[in-house]
Formats: C-alpha cells, sequence, structure tokens
C-alpha cells in the first residue's frame, strides 16, 4: 500500500517541487496540500494522511500550533516539519507539539522520502544538524524548568503577543479586539514583565520560537 501524503507550504513553488519529487517514489502518493496552519488542520480532518510534510512559518496559524491540533485531534498522523529554521528551542517546541521528524529544506530528497518511510513505520527522524542540537541542548532546555508561552501567558496574552510579533500597532490590535488602546497597553506590558523581555524584536524571536508568530527571523 502507498504511503498516503499532505503537504503544507505557504509557496506554490515549493509544494509543486515537493510533489514532483515524491511522485517518483512509488510507495508514496500525494493526497492533499495545505497554504497554512488553519487549511492544514482542515485538509487532514478531511483527507487523514499518514504523513503530514510541515512548513513552521506561515500567515496566520503556524506549523507548530498547527500540529498541535492535528496530532491531539489525530494521534495516528505523523507530522514531519519542514523548515529553514534551526533554532533550538524551534525544534524543541515542535516535537513537544507532537511532531515526528524535524529535516531543515536544504536536505537531499532522498532524506525526504526516507524520513517520510520512517515515520509512515512508526519511527522518527531528524536530519543529522538537528539531532546535534537535541542531544546537545534538550535536556538543558527542557530539564531546566523552562516554562512555554502556554504556561506562562494568559489566552489573550498570547493572542496579543502574536500580533505585536505579526507587526500590528497597538490601535490596530484594540480595534480588533473592541478593547481601548490604554488595556492593549496594560496586557503588553503584563506580556513583557512574564517573559522578562522588553522589545518589540524580543517578543518577535521568542513568538516565532514558540510557535505564535509565522514571521522568520
Amino acid at each position: 500500500m502507498r504511503i498516503t501524503v499532505m503537504l503544507v507550504d505557504d509557496h506554490t513553488i515549493m509544494l509543486e517541487g515537493l510533489k514532483s519529487l515524491l511522485e517518483q517514489a512509488e510507495d508514496i502518493e500525494v493526497i492533499a496540500q495545505a497554504t497554512n496552519g488553519g487549511e492544514a488542520v482542515q485538509q487532514a480532518e478531511i483527507h487523514r494522511p499518514q504523513v503530514i510534510v510541515m512548513d513552521l512559518t506561515m500567515p496566520g496559524m503556524g506549523g507548530i500550533e498547527a500540529t498541535r491540533r492535528i496530532v491531539t485531534a489525530h494521534p495516528d498522523i505523523n507530522v514531519l516539519a519542514l523548515s529553514m529554521l534551526k533554532d533550538k528551542s524551534c525544534v524543541v517546541e515542535c516535537l513537544k507539539a507532537g511532531a515526528k521528524g524535524y529535516l531543515l529544506k536544504d536536505c537531499a530528497g532522498e532524506e525526504l522520502i526516507g524520513a517520510i518511510r520512517a515515520l509512515a513505520a512508526g519511527e522518527f527522524h531528524t536530519c543529522s544538524m538537528i539531532t546535534e542540537l537535541i542531544i546537545r541542548d534538550y535536556i538543558q532546555l527542557d530539564g531546566a524548568g523552562r516554562a512555554s508561552a502556554r504556561q506562562i501567558l494568559s489566552k489573550r496574552e498570547q493572542e496579543v503577543l502574536q500580533l505585536i510579533a505579526d507587526g500590528k500597532s497597538t490601535k490596530e490590535i484594540a480595534f480588533q479586539f473592541g478593547v481601548s488602546t490604554k488595556t492593549i497597553d496594560v496586557q503588553r506590558n503584563s506580556i513583557m514583565k512574564k517573559l522578562n523581555l522588553f522589545s518589540v524584536a524580543e517578543l518577535t524571536k521568542y513568538a516565532v520560537r514558540e510557535g505564535l508568530s509565522s514571521i522568520e527571523q
């Protein structure tokens, strides 16, 4: 039987290239595509692929949050992250979200096909550079009591942080939530205090690492 695969990436040329590559493998069939995290969640519900090749930085819902939602709803779906991001925290958050593999986009086509086969067989797979990061840093990052944004921030604070990282102004955020700019200022200050981060650049990088923003750094 063929391994059913869904591709998720916000760049059409990337989707077309991946599909063309995977079609060369007789045991792999691309049955669905999505261009953002929200669409990926919907398509996963409809098509139930064995493996999802997931980009992490996309408009709207990012790949980490999409992975979390898909795996929570369908534990039998195996998510393989395919990203340019080499940030250690991003890798850890992606794996915590339920991804079974992590490859960098500069990997060889043969490794991507091998990773898909590995995940379909119930195995984990990461490229050598990511494996090195995990071995060297996972214990320190996870074992030192590092809390995630979802543990530190309220749901509304997470939403405000995402909009700040996406470049929205205080006025735009206030309008979206139907509150005053003063309320957003208070929430932003609360976020900064909780995270011990005091610039938009720092907040943006943190939001990307936590999967709360699609802005690629």
